[in-house]
């Protein structure tokens, strides 16, 4: 298994747009993302420098992508 690295909300979202999630609106300091694509969901993805991994672990967690997924898009 590989590491959860250590990303910015904005690098985050970039690597979740080939999922199919796109950016709908920010409320505060949260970026709220939309899948259009079954099964439709929202992501909450904090917009911080640094996003704490169990936060990362989490996002990925809700959207059922492997760390391995998510690692291998740049």
């Amino acid at each position: 298994m590989s590491k959860i690295p250590a990303l910015s909300g904005r690098e985050i979202v970039k690597r979740l747009r080939p999922f199919g999630f796109e950016f709908d609106r920010q409320v505060g300091s949260h970026m709220m993302l939309r899948r259009q694509i079954p099964p439709a969901m929202t992501l909450s993805v904090p917009n911080h420098r640094t996003v704490k991994k169990g936060t990362l672990a989490g996002i990925l967690r809700q959207a059922d992508i492997s760390l391995e997924e998510f690692l291998q898009v740049k």
